[in-house]
C-alpha cells in the first residue's frame, strides 16, 4: 500500500480543512449517496408500477452502507467506468436486486444528483461557519464601539473612527456573503432522473408512454432525497452554471476574508490589534521576538487560491457541448471540492481570529493623538473666529503652522508640536490649556458609536436570532 508520506495528498486535507467538510467530499459520502439514490429510484419505480419487489428493495437497504470497495475497484480496472463498477459491486451484495439496480438511469443520475446533494450540505456547513464568524465579530464590535482610533483613507491618516465601527465594515461584507449564500442554497434543486439526453426517453419506454409517471419519477426521487424541487429541463447533466454560481458565493467569502486579513496584518504591524498568538507558538525561525500574523497570512493565501479557482467552473460551463460532454468531469472533481475545502479552512481561521483579537488601547490612543492636532484645526479655527478673529487670515496661519509642524515630525522625528505653535501665535488668542480641551478623541468620531449600535441591533441581531441553532461552533487550527 502506498504510504501517505510517499504520495501526494492535498494540503487542504492534511493541514487546513475541518473533518466535517472533508467527510462531505470523501469517497464514503459519495458512494453511500449513490446507493441512497439507487434505493430511491427502485422505490419510486415500484410505486409507479414497475415489477420490482419489496424483497429486492429491502436487500438494497440492508447493504447500503456496507460498501465492498475492493470489488468495485477491481471491476473498474476491467471496465474503466466508475458508476458501472459500483452497480456491479452493489449487485454482488444484492443478488436478488441485481437486475433492477440503476434501472433506466445513466451515470449522471447518481453522479450529478450526488454532486448537488454534497454542494447543498457543503453550503449548509459554510453557512454555519459564516454565522459564527459574524457572531464573534459582532461581540468585538460591541465591546469596542466607543474606542476612538485613527481612520485611514489611502492608508493615510484621516478622520477618526472607532475600533468597533471599523469591525462593522468587516461584518457588513460577511452579511452580503450570507445573503448570497442563502439565495444560492435555496435555489439548488435535484436533477432528478432525466436519461441520456435529458428527454426521459428510457423512462417513457419503461412506463409505456405515461408522461405523468415520468414527471412523478422526478418529483418522488427529489422528495426522498430531501429536495422540494427538481430542475424541469436539462441535458444529461444539470447545468454547469450551478457549479459556477456556487463557487461565486465561496469566492465572495474569500474576498471578504482577504480584506479582513489585510486590515488585521496592517493593524498588527502598528501594534494596535493582534491576532491570537499561542503560548508556545514560534513566530520566526530566525527572530525569536517576532509575532508573525500567521493565521491572517494563511487566510489571505487560501483566499487567493479560492478566488482564482472560481474560473474553473466558469470555463467548464461555457464550453459544454449540446446535451453533455465529459471534459467537465476531471475539472469538477478537483475545482469544486477544493473550493469548499478552502472556504471551510478560511472560515475556520476567521472564527478563530475574530474570537481572540487582542487590542492595545494605549497604542491606539498614542497614534491617534499624534495626528489629532491636524484634525482638530477646523474646530480650533471656528473657536478663534468666534473670539473675533478673521477666518481667512486664521485659515492661512493654520495652514502654515500645520506645514511647519509636519516638517518637524517628518524631517526631525520630533513629536507633533502644532498645538504649541498655535498657542504661541498671537493671531489666535488661545492658550495651550484651552487647546488641550479641544483634544478629546471622542469629539471627532462623528456617529461611529451610534452607527455601530444601530447596525448591530438592526442587522446583526436579527441574523443571529434567526440562526441561533448554528451558534457555538468550536474551531481548531491544525498547524
Amino acid at each position: 500500500m502506498t504510504s501517505s508520506r510517499t504520495s501526494y495528498t492535498s494540503p487542504l486535507s492534511t493541514r487546513y480543512s475541518s473533518k466535517e467538510m472533508k467527510y462531505l467530499f470523501s469517497p464514503e459520502m459519495k458512494f453511500r449517496t449513490w446507493r441512497r439514490l439507487w434505493i430511491a429510484l427502485a422505490e419510486t419505480e415500484k410505486e409507479l408500477g414497475l415489477d420490482i419487489t419489496q424483497e429486492q428493495i429491502d436487500e438494497m437497504i440492508a447493504n447500503k452502507d456496507d460498501i465492498n470497495y475492493e470489488v468495485a475497484e477491481a471491476r473498474e480496472k476491467e471496465v474503466r467506468h466508475d458508476v458501472m463498477s459500483h452497480v456491479y459491486a452493489y449487485g454482488v451484495q444484492c443478488p436478488t436486486a441485481k437486475g433492477i439496480i440503476h434501472l433506466g438511469a445513466t451515470s449522471c443520475y447518481v453522479g450529478d444528483n450526488t454532486d448537488l446533494i454534497i454542494m447543498t450540505e457543503g453550503l449548509k456547513l459554510i453557512k454555519k461557519q459564516l454565522v459564527n464568524a459574524i457572531d464573534k465579530l459582532a461581540k468585538f464590535a460591541e465591546e469596542y464601539k466607543d474606542l476612538p482610533t485613527l481612520g485611514f483613507t489611502h492608508y493615510q491618516a484621516a478622520q477618526p473612527t472607532t475600533v468597533g465601527k471599523r469591525a462593522t465594515l468587516w461584518l457588513n461584507d460577511l452579511v452580503i456573503d450570507l445573503q448570497d449564500l442563502e439565495y444560492t442554497l435555496n435555489s439548488i434543486k435535484l436533477l432528478g432522473c432525466k436519461g441520456t439526453t435529458g428527454t426521459q426517453a428510457s423512462f417513457m419506454e419503461l412506463f409505456e408512454g405515461d408522461h405523468d409517471k415520468c414527471k412523478e419519477l422526478d418529483r418522488k426521487i427529489a422528495e426522498k432525497m430531501g429536495f422540494d424541487a427538481y430542475y424541469p429541463v436539462s441535458g444529461q447533466t444539470y447545468s454547469r452554471k450551478i457549479d459556477s454560481r456556487v463557487l461565486n458565493v465561496l469566492a465572495g467569502i474569500a474576498q471578504s476574508a482577504h480584506k479582513f486579513s489585510n486590515d488585521i496584518r496592517l493593524l498588527q504591524h502598528m501594534k494596535e490589534i493582534e491576532e491570537p498568538f499561542e503560548k508556545n507558538q514560534i513566530g520566526s525561525s530566525a527572530m525569536a521576538y517576532k509575532r508573525n500574523p500567521m493565521r491572517s497570512e494563511r487566510m489571505a493565501s487560501l483566499a487567493n487560491y479560492l478566488m482564482s479557482d472560481v474560473m474553473n467552473p466558469q470555463l467548464t460551463a461555457a464550453t459544454q457541448w449540446f446535451e453533455r460532454t465529459l471534459d467537465d468531469s476531471a475539472n469538477k472533481r478537483i475545482s469544486v471540492s477544493e473550493a469548499f475545502l478552502a472556504c471551510d479552512a478560511i472560515l475556520e481561521l476567521y472564527v478563530n481570529i475574530s474570537d481572540g483579537l487582542v487590542v492595545y488601547p494605549k497604542v491606539i490612543n498614542a497614534h491617534l493623538m499624534a495626528e489629532l492636532p491636524f484634525m482638530a484645526t477646523e474646530n480650533i479655527l471656528m473657536d478663534a473666529v468666534k473670539a473675533g478673529g478673521d477666518r481667512q487670515e486664521l485659515h492661512e496661519r493654520i495652514r502654515q503652522l500645520s506645514m511647519e509642524a509636519a516638517k518637524t515630525v517628518k524631517e526631525e522625528g520630533k513629536p507633533n508640536d502644532l498645538l504649541d505653535r498655535i498657542a504661541a501665535d498671537p493671531a489666535f488668542k488661545i492658550s495651550k490649556e484651552a487647546l488641550q480641551k479641544v483634544m478629546k478623541p471622542e469629539n471627532y468620531v462623528g456617529r461611529a458609536p451610534e452607527q455601530t449600535t444601530e447596525f448591530l441591533n438592526g442587522v446583526i441581531k436579527p441574523i443571529l436570532s434567526e440562526n441561533q441553532d448554528l451558534l457555538g461552533l468550536e474551531t481548531e487550527i491544525h498547524v
